[in-house]
């Protein structure tokens, strides 16, 4: 499948800021299952990039941007030829044994309630299984709210809400695997089967958990279904903060105002 993907990310400052330095994971990687056909990060000013990757092996781009600075967009235009897989990750860099995955992180520490919770679903499946189940029960019990999230949560406290973010979904199902003992890790990047051609606020999310023999399995609590060929993976980590698509720090007084704005589509 051929998806094209249309990502802007608009800043409007209340005040010129003298530099703006910003970490961007906007890039996805080739594996086997996904070969990026064309890439491009555009920025409406002028500003020096560099490309490197960080310490979860993700694609990153360090922009830097002297001012006086009040706005600045950060277009990404591309497309990515995808393949199915049945969720399972092949030919992906790893620079990081998956115990690494284990660690717990502040939007992600152990909650008794999701443990209780995983317990009952799949303490006692063999992991894959327990993972399988995890997923479909987080869909089932969750109500997906698509706007982009105001105020970072805790998956802890997530767990209690009506409604929750894919971001939040990601983080819980980390938690719940990690409660089994199985490493678990957050994923960034685009879904046509989570949007369906609309617009969106945020890129999306979801996670991966690593089964012995089989290596790494992506899981989409939104759907409930594993990630196929309709989705593109750009960066993991932990959690959400070390993979954000954008991150950074300004030199200014004044605060900022953020618009997103994400188009995926298939071509074929």
């Amino acid at each position: 499948m051929r998806l094209s993907i249309d990502h802007r990310t608009t800043y409007r400052f209340s005040a010129p800021q003298a530099r703006l330095v910003q970490m961007l994971r906007l890039t996805p990687p080739d594996t086997h299952d996904q070969t990026v056909a064309h890439w491009k990060i555009n920025v409406d000013r002028d500003a020096h990039m560099r490309h490197g990757r960080d310490g979860w092996g993700n694609r990153v781009t360090m922009l830097y941007v002297n001012g006086p600075v009040t706005s600045i967009e950060i277009a990404v235009e591309g497309e990515v030829v995808t393949s199915h897989s049945d969720g399972v990750l092949h030919g992906a860099g790893e620079p990081l044994a998956p115990a690494v995955f284990l660690r717990a992180t502040e939007a992600t520490l152990p909650d008794p309630a999701i443990t209780a919770w995983a317990q009952g679903i799949g303490g006692d499946a063999q992991p894959l299984a327990a993972l399988h189940a995890i997923n479909t029960a987080l869909h089932e019990r969750s109500r997906v709210d698509l706007k982009r999230p105001e105020t970072p949560l805790a998956a802890g406290a997530a767990f209690g809400e009506p409604s929750v973010t894919p971001r939040d979904l990601a983080h819980i199902f980390a938690v719940a695997a990690r409660s089994l003992s199985i490493p678990a890790r957050y994923v960034s990047g685009y879904s046509a089967a989570a949007f369906l051609g609309r617009h969106a606020p945020a890129p999306h999310s979801w996670a991966e958990a690593h089964v012995d023999g089989l290596g790494w399995v992506g899981f989409d609590p939104c759907t409930g279904r594993c990630p196929e060929e309709d989705y593109v993976r750009v960066a993991v980590a932990l959690d959400a903060a070390g993979a954000a698509p954008v991150a950074g720090s300004r030199l200014g007084v004044g605060e900022e105002d953020l618009d997103v704005d994400v188009t995926v589509s298939r071509q074929g």
